[in-house]
């Protein structure tokens, strides 16, 4: 199992904007020598919830202190982006990293970000595929010409080309059930999440379509990348661990409900079906009442160890990205969890897995 960690850069506890930047920077960099696989910066916009304006800019100042690293976008929100800009900031990343760079791309979901954009949200699935598909021309063609919706260019040529070749591996955020069969048919890798409410019976389903629309477009069933999204928080004791993490997740819970869904009468608009009933979902969850279900992993080592295992098998992902810095949570309680991860639990989930393998 690959170890990464999501950065969300939000800030509900009333440090200084140049606290938050200086703080999540410091954690992407130390995730290399805790031995960490990859960082995932994420893409927010006008609110606490995150304040990740540009997380190109954060890589690069991470790539230019690390080694080894992969480093991943969780994610870019593709409508809001000039998709040749984006191709090249990418493009740029991931010379200067020596090819280290994982495109992590959704369309996003808050209202409130669309409206500060003045975008219209419910086109938000046309704008994300059609940059999409400008990105990867910018980067495996020497020219081309494009006549989209959204944007049109006559025989361009577009500078630099990334050095992963034919790109940098592309993961699509899959929330919405149809989401799994594109990617599965486009190539991409997948990003999912147990945080939003995704249960096994929903994971197998979708990695299901996923291996269907790979195999109809003549692709390996078995191939592509799974990284999912969960909220993980180590402590010596299973006390102490959800005494330091639960008011961190009701944090988290209480923010997404008042960001999630779309205005009333566009909550079934464009596939934004059920995001009202996920804004409902959100406000009334508790971390007491979810701690030992499938969003949160939250305890001494040896319980993380064995809820991770478990988790691994029933969804199916290869890749655990780790949400453990929410909620404004101290850098030094967030290191000690990271420690642990990286020496003590994700050792013993991939012995774990070797052994049941053989």
């Amino acid at each position: 199992m690959k170890l990464g960690m999501l950065h969300l850069f939000e800030n509900p506890v009333g440090h200084t904007e140049h606290e938050v930047v200086k703080n999540q920077i410091e954690l992407m960099i130390e995730a290399e020598r805790l031995g960490y696989d990859s960082v995932w910066p994420a893409e927010h916009h006008f609110s606490e919830y995150g304040y990740c304006a540009s997380p190109q800019v954060s890589l690069a100042a991470v790539a230019a202190r690390t080694s080894r690293i992969r480093l991943g976008t969780g994610i870019v929100i593709l409508p809001f982006h000039h998709p040749v800009r984006v191709a090249e900031d990418f493009a740029f990343i991931d010379l200067m990293s020596d090819g280290r760079v994982d495109f992590g791309v959704g369309r996003g979901y808050q209202p409130t970000e669309y409206k500060g954009f003045g975008l219209d949200q419910t086109k938000s699935r046309e704008m994300f595929f059609e940059s999409l598909d400008i990105i990867k021309k910018c980067w495996t063609e020497d020219r081309f010409s494009y006549q989209g919706q959204f944007w049109q260019f006559d025989d361009i040529c577009v500078r630099p080309k990334p050095l992963q070749q034919p790109h940098p591996p592309i993961y699509m955020a899959c929330l919405s059930p149809g989401t799994f069969e594109v990617a599965g048919r486009q190539g991409y890798d997948v990003m999912m999440s147990t945080v939003f409410g995704l249960t096994p019976e929903a994971a197998r389903q979708g990695l299901a379509d996923y291996k269907r629309g790979r195999a109809e477009a003549g692709l390996d069933p078995d191939g592509g990348k799974i990284a999912c999204l969960v909220m993980v928080y180590p402590g010596k004791t299973r006390e102490a661990a959800r005494k330091t993490f639960g008011p961190r997740v009701d944090w988290y819970y209480h923010t997404i409900a008042k960001y999630v869904a779309p205005p009333k009468g566009q909550q079934d608009v464009a596939g934004y079906e059920g995001y009202g009933e996920a804004r409902d979902l959100a406000a009334s969850l508790k971390f007491e009442d979810i701690v030992d279900g499938t969003s949160v992993i939250c305890g001494e080592p040896e319980y993380c160890t064995e809820k991770l295992l478990t988790m691994a098998r029933d969804f199916g992902f290869d890749e655990l990205l780790c949400w453990t810095r929410i909620g404004g949570l101290e850098n030094a309680k967030v290191l000690s969890a990271m420690e642990l991860l990286g020496t003590d639990i994700i050792p013993a989930v991939r012995k774990a897995s070797l052994s049941a393998a053989a």
